[in-house]
């Protein structure tokens, strides 16, 4: 089975071919431009998907040997995310499935996060915890099949990907923010400021606008009248990011004292973060639990992972009619809460 998956949630065009066994292609077209404005300008990722769809869907075909023809299945993004950027991806994976007589599978993008863990070698054993980090979204999930979900978490406020761009902005790093913390907070103290980890109501919800606001009261404190030092900035940089991470951690713990678990998976953009994945991998570690992380290629938005999620709910015989806005996968907002 050839699977052609496409990916168009925010500023990433992606297409993908994949089989039940491997990763034939996977191209990701990023939108680098939106960094000028400080973050994305949705029509004009609306407007680029539309220029990068087809040259990259004859490039994918093309790297992994593949003839339109030939592909069996089509799945594209449907939410969340933007809607203009959806809608260019959803509505050209339904035109080419109805050209081709092919069936299509929406999919849920969170889901396509969630269950990136499986395009690696060493897959995640079912029931397994997952934290889901991204610009969008922050989740704490017991994965207990490959349709059965339960939320233990979610934030209250800012995702944290989310608070690394607004810190990095705060600082005068620019977007987008996740890369340019890590590689500042390298080289900075993460002991010098004393940042704090959010709580919430609910001990396994995430809350980073109080960490967010603390760092802006440190540097309102210090009162530069020009640019911020650029050693502060490493400082700041460090103490935010183990502030961000200790929060994942810390309810990742408590998780496994709680639940059965066969294995842990850290997905989503944030998961391409050095602290983050090393910190995961140590209570993996501890608890001896196998712990499986996407390679870089499929920790940020990608059209691979919209392609298995969209095989699995295929080959359990979803099916999608093309005039129904209704799609198969759980939505967001539904998965089950204990």
């Amino acid at each position: 089975m050839n699977v052609l998956g496409i990916e168009s949630s925010c500023d990433e065009t992606s297409i993908s071919i994949l089989t039940e066994k491997e990763v034939k292609s996977n191209l990701i077209a990023s939108q680098h431009f939106h960094s000028e404005f400080g973050g994305v300008i949705p029509e004009l990722s609306s407007r680029a998907h539309l220029q990068q769809i087809i040259p990259l869907i004859k490039q994918t075909l093309k790297e992994s040997n593949t003839e339109l023809g030939e592909v069996d299945l089509i799945t594209a993004t449907a939410g969340p995310g933007l809607i203009g950027a959806l809608i260019v991806g959803l509505t050209f994976g339904k035109s080419l499935s109805l050209s081709l007589n092919k069936p299509f599978i929406p999919v849920n993008h969170i889901e396509g996060h969630i269950f990136s863990g499986f395009l690696m070698e060493e897959k995640p054993d079912y029931p397994f915890l997952c934290a889901v980090v991204s610009g969008g979204h922050t989740l704490l999930l017991v994965v207990k099949s490959k349709f059965e979900i339960i939320k233990l978490g979610t934030t209250i406020d800012d995702a944290i990907g989310e608070a690394f761009d607004k810190v990095s902005k705060m600082i005068g790093l620019g977007y987008p923010g996740g890369p340019l913390i890590q590689q500042y907070a390298q080289d900075g103290d993460s002991e010098y400021f004393k940042f704090p980890i959010g709580k919430s109501k609910n001990k396994y919800d995430f809350s980073y606008s109080g960490l967010k606001t603390a760092v802006l009261r440190e540097i309102q404190k210090m009162n530069f009248k020009d640019e911020i030092p650029h050693e502060i900035k490493k400082n700041i940089a460090a103490s935010f990011q183990k502030a961000a991470v200790e929060a994942i951690t810390k309810r990742v713990r408590l998780a496994l004292s709680e639940y059965k678990i066969n294995s842990i998976s850290l997905v989503g953009g944030v998961a391409a973060n050095n602290l983050l994945r090393d910190e995961i991998k140590k209570i993996g570690e501890e608890h001896n639990k196998n712990v499986i992380i996407p390679d870089i290629e499929y920790c940020g938005d990608n059209a691979a992972m919209i392609a298995y999620r969209g095989m699995q709910y295929h080959l359990a015989g979803k099916k999608f009619e093309l005039n129904s806005n209704a799609y198969p996968s759980l939505p967001f907002n539904t998965f089950v809460e204990e």
